[in-house]
């Protein structure tokens, strides 16, 4: 049973065990819809929810499940939530459910849910296994949103569908705006398309791992202020 506070088993999902950036967990979802930030963070949220209504079911049945049929199980209570947010999404947000197609039933078969439920929630109480889910799937949804904002930016020239160098035309050297304009300057297609998926997990990835090195080498002086 987990001892950890609330603040650290979201800690845990946002940046040490983050499921994409440091367990590279969930990779289909993430190359093939972070075209846009707005696909990333709807696919985000979405897939949030589910782990959060699963996680506290599963952790409520562990002691119910038999061991034979605990896998079974586990995907037919995920299967349960992802068809709710499924049919949300379609009554209320159909243009998001129209881009992330067929993206929103395969979080049935996404292994960081079926990994989190198996490690975590059937082995501790309802509450720390809401909260890791909320912590994993916040972790999830920040990682496809800023893949998907440099995908967006670099690759298309806008950020959550907005003209992000016309926004920034007023503040740009004159020349820039000019160079923009007479399209001397375009913005890296190969971004927005399948090569580009891998291009940016694999910098943002890199730059994660990098901002996690830093963070220990701080807590570690922290801990240990005569270190050298």
């Amino acid at each position: 049973m987990s001892t950890k506070t609330p603040l650290s088993i979201i800690r845990n999902g946002v940046l040490d065990e983050n499921p994409t950036l440091r367990m590279v967990l969930g990779c289909c979802p993430t190359l093939a819809i972070t075209t846009s930030a707005t696909n990333g963070i709807g696919m985000g949220l979405s897939t949030t929810a589910v782990m959060v209504g699963s996680g506290f079911v599963i952790s409520a049945l562990r002691n119910i499940i038999p061991e034979k049929v605990r896998i079974p199980s586990y995907i037919v209570v995920i299967a349960g939530f992802v068809t709710i947010i499924q049919y949300l999404l379609k009554a209320y947000v159909p243009s998001l459910d129209k881009a992330l197609g067929i993206y929103i039933p395969l979080i049935v078969a996404n292994c960081i849910l079926l990994a989190r439920a198996e490690m975590f929630a059937a082995k501790n109480t309802p509450i720390p296994a809401l909260i890791d889910g909320f912590g994993m799937g916040l972790g999830f949804t920040l990682a496809l949103t800023l893949i998907g904002s440099v995908r967006e930016i670099l690759g298309g020239g806008t950020f959550f569908g907005i003209q992000i160098f016309a926004a920034l035309a007023s503040i740009l050297p004159a020349d820039w705006v000019k160079a923009l304009k007479d399209g001397q300057v375009s913005p890296a297609v190969i971004l927005i398309l399948p090569p580009g998926g891998f291009l940016a997990f694999g910098i943002v990835i890199s730059l994660m791992n990098k901002f996690m090195v830093s963070v220990m080498k701080v807590t570690g002086a922290a801990k240990n202020p005569h270190a050298v």
